[in-house]
């Protein structure tokens, strides 16, 4: 897969629901099927909705103090990253610095390099607004927190992500920006 024949942009509102379904396919892809988390029904239908539903999505897109960009090709959404501010519980988040709340690939594009440079460029927005940069990772995921901890993330905690009743264990991570 050539990552030259994709565009990455920041997100619009017309991608709201096409941007809504790729989070929800690549949620499922990766917990329910790579993980296989046995998230409690009612719960999991209750955190969809409420994480990847239509009105959540346009909201994020509409709010200036997120931002979301994606990857398409054929007209399709295959990727997506998205930061906002840091909500970690963490004792040293200081208001105005930025989380990396998301960054997916459908997996057709997994291996492409797309995730890379989604990285890039949240970084580089994120750095230019922020001393530090953070992100929570499911401390299963270890492709995810070699990933980050190979591009200068730390991991400085950990938390449970609720999922309804269910708590996923979470490590928080950070990376200092240079200069700041």
């Amino acid at each position: 897969m050539q990552t030259d024949t994709y565009l990455l942009r920041e997100a619009v509102p017309a991608d709201a629901a096409a941007l809504a379904a790729l989070k929800l396919e690549t949620f499922r892809e990766t917990f329910l099927e790579d993980f296989a988390i046995a998230y409690p029904p009612a719960d999991l239908a209750v955190f969809e909705d409420e994480s990847y539903g239509l009105p959540k999505v346009q909201a994020e897109l509409a709010d200036p103090t997120h931002a979301t960009w994606v990857v398409e090709t054929d007209g399709k959404l295959i990727a997506y990253a998205h930061v906002g501010p840091c909500k970690l519980p963490h004792p040293d988040v200081q208001p105005g610095e930025l989380e990396l709340y998301q960054i997916y690939l459908s997996r057709a594009a997994q291996g492409s390099g797309l995730g890379k440079r989604l990285l890039t460029t949240t970084m580089d927005y994120m750095g230019a607004r922020s001393a530090r940069i953070w992100l929570g990772v499911w401390s299963g995921n270890a492709r995810a927190l070699a990933f980050y901890s190979a591009r200068g993330f730390e991991i400085v905690g950990e938390y449970g992500f609720r999922v309804g009743t269910w708590l996923d264990d979470e490590r928080i991570m950070r990376r200092d920006v240079t200069g700041k």
